[in-house]
């Protein structure tokens, strides 16, 4: 072939290929991968080489776990012939662009994105959107405190781009405020479906020393330890557990606070209780607690009863635990009942003078059974002589008549 021909073929082959610049966007097809690099056809009269270090920043990927002969992907051009007369590309490089034009779209159109969470920080998370590392921090990843973020680790979260700074590469993600905008509108659809009275179900959401507060979906309501129970509870932690359901009575609703009742009123160990501890009866209880001026009965759970320190005993008490012990089981008798107030007063005192009272009266009856049994015993004796007498008179009269009639003959 002539130099002539070796050029105008040249020429025709240049042609057959559509030019490339530095920077433009091309299509490749794997042709040949290794661990390090991996080889495209795109077109062009010079193969493009694509380096482990432009198609990942982990510097030890093996490629050929990535990509297979036979790929396409599109990669951006870095230059256009090397020293070897081959074409650099990237695929990192593209991506990242890519992935910043997300966020910044994202970020001007205040745009929901969601992505997984790839690494755990001590300050927040960090998502990864099309290849662009977003920091969430550990303020704005819930609308609540949260000590422990671990469980968001490879979760698929939702949030909006806060800021956007690609000179500075700072890209600052906000799932909190989504949260509360949810919560907010929860919190306006159940305002319209609650009133007071209403039995609702809800969530043990947190649980103090005062009372624990029950998510309803959309607000919190405090179950204050007073409303537990219509018996007493010492300690709310011993008797609720986080997540725990729960069937609550509304009582009260002030603006966005919620007062909650587990003291439902057909519950109410007060209803009949007028006749069941009515004055005079006695009854049978355990020492629930004490003050200075007496000591409380619990009767049955949701009824306690007053012992007034004067009503302990028929002698001076100083006060109530110089005699009595928490949990004493105690019988008493019923000396008030205020039904207006549910109250009930006891006294160990009166049932005291009852029991002397009573015992004296069947004294008083065995002194009066004992006497007539020996004005009895002394009629029955002097009966019994006079019948003894009788007998030695009538003898004797015989005896005398029968002398009579010996004389006489």
């Amino acid at each position: 072939m002539s130099e002539q021909q070796e050029e105008n073929f040249e020429q025709m082959l240049n042609a057959s290929f559509k030019p490339i610049h530095t920077g433009e966007v091309v299509e490749g097809k794997v042709i040949d991968v290794k661990p390090a690099e991996a080889i495209l056809n795109i077109n062009y009269k010079a193969d493009g080489v694509l380096t482990r270090n432009e198609y990942s920043n982990d510097n030890s990927l093996d490629l050929t776990t990535v990509l297979h002969v036979g790929d396409t992907l599109e990669v951006k051009v870095m230059k256009v012939s090397d020293t070897e007369g081959q074409v650099l590309l990237t695929y990192k490089r593209l991506a990242a662009e890519r992935g910043n034009k997300r966020i910044e779209d994202a970020y001007n159109n205040k745009e929901v994105l969601t992505a997984k969470v790839t690494q755990v920080l001590s300050g927040g998370l960090s998502v990864n959107v099309e290849d662009v590392r977003v920091f969430i921090p550990a303020s704005l990843v819930s609308d609540s405190y949260e000590r422990d973020l671990s469980k968001y680790l490879d979760q698929e979260i939702n949030f909006v781009i806060t800021e956007y700074n690609p000179r500075r590469r700072r890209y600052i993600g906000d799932r909190k405020q989504l949260l509360m905008a949810k919560h907010a509108e929860m919190q306006a659809k159940l305002f319209e479906t609650i009133k007071v009275g209403d039995v609702v179900e809800g969530t043990v959401k947190n649980i103090t020393d005062f009372g624990a507060f029950v998510d309803l979906g959309g607000a919190d309501g405090l179950l204050h330890i007073s409303e537990m129970s219509w018996g007493r509870v010492e300690n709310p932690k011993k008797v609720f557990k986080v997540g725990q359901p729960l069937k609550v009575l509304i009582k009260d609703i002030q603006g966005t606070k919620i007062a909650l009742s587990l003291k439902f009123p057909d519950e109410n160990p007060w209803i009949g209780a007028s006749e069941k501890y009515a004055i005079g009866k006695i009854v049978t209880g355990r020492v629930a607690r004490m003050t200075d001026f007496g000591a409380f009965v619990e009767l049955e759970p949701g009824i306690d009863a007053l012992l007034h320190v004067s009503q302990i005993a028929k002698e001076h008490i100083d006060k109530p635990s110089d005699v009595l012990k928490n949990g004493q089981e105690i019988t008493a008798k019923i000396v008030d009942f205020n039904e207006a107030d549910n109250k009930i007063s006891l006294s160990v005192k009166a049932l005291l003078n009852d029991e002397e009272s009573h015992r004296k009266e069947q004294e008083e009856d065995s002194d009066v059974v004992s006497v007539d049994v020996d004005a009895a015993i002394a009629a029955a004796k002097a009966e019994e002589k006079a019948e003894e007498k009788k007998a030695e008179e009538k003898a004797a009269q015989d005896e005398a008549a029968a002398e009579g009639e010996e004389k006489k003959d």
